[in-house]
């Protein structure tokens, strides 16, 4: 069981983190395209709406993967190593910098896109979110990156490495 559920774990990461990790690299770049094109660039804002969509719903898709890897841990009796912790708590707080900060950034670029008013409320209110949607996007992704190498480096662990 313990097998199964690592693997389940491991290809949610893999298959639904990951989409996330890359849209909202992305975004933050074609966002200032689409939004600097104005409403005659169709192209480029269908980019910003796909990015933020596939942020929306593989991060929704993404809970599987701490869902998952809290069963693996319990099955394999290791819920209580520190390594474990960490990395639960880094992924918490890779998820509060999702919901918090890049996706409300992200809503906001598309709502300025929508918005009648290409000068107006809406798309000043864009341009503040995307000046630290880059940082808050490489926090987002770095976070990411340490919890996946505590889960293979696994220090202090002493089920093997």
């Amino acid at each position: 069981m313990a097998k199964l559920l690592l693997s389940l774990h491991v290809l949610a990461s893999v298959l639904f983190i990951g989409p996330v990790a890359v849209a909202v690299s992305m975004f933050p770049a074609r966002a200032r395209v689409a939004l600097a094109a104005g409403p005659e660039q169709a192209t480029a804002a269908a980019s910003v709406r796909l990015l933020h969509r596939i942020t929306n719903v593989y991060a929704l898709l993404g809970v599987a993967v701490p869902v998952l890897g809290v069963g693996t841990a319990q099955v394999m009796g290791i819920i209580g190593q520190p390594w474990l912790i960490v990395s639960i708590v880094l992924t918490t707080l890779s998820a509060g910098a999702l919901l918090l900060f890049v996706v409300p950034s992200q809503q906001a670029t598309v709502d300025a896109l929508d918005a009648a008013d290409p000068a107006g409320e809406d798309h000043a209110r864009a341009e503040r979110a995307l000046r630290l949607l880059p940082m808050t996007a490489g926090v987002f992704n770095l976070l990411w990156a340490v919890v996946v190498v505590m889960m293979v480096v696994r220090p202090g662990s002493t089920t093997g490495a």
